[in-house]
């Protein structure tokens, strides 16, 4: 891992310290630079499991990428910094079905700090911005909202955000280890199947200082604290310059 090409992608100069303070630095600058977008799965582009891919595309070539490229990502920076990190799997709560998704439907990441272990995720569109510590009885405050850790079946562990006092769900996870290559067969489900939500149009959305940016097929929305926009984009090529200007994303087309 090239950490300093990373943290250069991500505009990152602070401390290399395993810390807190660092980790919190370093989960904001990456939300803040790296759209999570599905454009390569829009374009029928397959993606593997693979850190020199991820890296070339996520880094190099300064695009997004969703869960099994960015978090992966994410993890192996913060283990190379010396960070105790583990990469786990979790399951996406369907509101249509009301019940979470199967094993490895998403990547996330928990890294100790001490004695103390925290949430981290970078590819969860509208998110916590900073880690998230596996306190079972108190509510979190984030920049993004209130978030709420329980236990739940079996091993599993919930994370919710709540709003006006509802505990909506998000995923449930554990803290058994995983490897890339478990990941691999809903890495490869999520861009083929006509059941996965990234096969349902073209999204990429970014966080910014007060708010969100997305783009979703042709609508484009910006939050800006309680208040919001959102516009059509009528052409593919005005999609491709709002693409650049907005999310710096440059795509190839040969």
């Amino acid at each position: 891992m090239d950490i300093q090409a990373y943290h250069e992608r991500i505009g990152y100069t602070g401390s290399r310290a395993p810390t807190l303070e660092t980790l919190i630095a370093l989960q904001r600058a990456h939300l803040m630079t790296v759209p999570f977008e599905n454009l390569d799965i829009y374009r029928n582009i397959p993606i593997y499991i693979d850190p020199e891919a991820q890296f070339d595309k996520v880094i190099r070539k300064r695009r997004g990428g969703f869960c099994y490229e960015l978090n992966s990502l994410f993890y192996q920076m913060l283990h190379a910094m010396g960070f105790e990190t583990i990469m786990v799997s979790a399951r996406i709560y369907n509101y249509e079905r009301n019940d979470f998704g199967p094993e490895f439907d998403h990547m996330s990441i928990m890294v100790y700090i001490g004695n103390e272990l925290y949430l981290v995720d970078v590819a969860f569109g509208e998110f916590a911005v900073q880690p998230l510590e596996l306190d079972f009885e108190a509510d979190q405050t984030d920049p993004r909202g209130i978030f709420r850790m329980r236990t739940h079946e079996m091993n599993d562990m919930l994370v919710s955000r709540v709003d006006n006092h509802y505990a909506r769900p998000l995923f449930v996870f554990t803290d058994q280890p995983c490897r890339l290559r478990e990941f691999e067969e809903m890495c490869k489900f999520h861009q083929t199947s006509p059941q996965s939500r990234f096969k349902q149009g073209r999204m990429v959305t970014m966080l910014t200082e007060n708010g969100r940016k997305t783009l979703t097929g042709n609508r484009y929305k910006v939050t800006h604290g309680k208040g919001e926009i959102e516009v059509d984009i009528e052409t593919e090529e005005e999609v491709t310059e709002l693409l650049r200007k907005e999310f710096g994303i440059e795509l190839q087309y040969s």
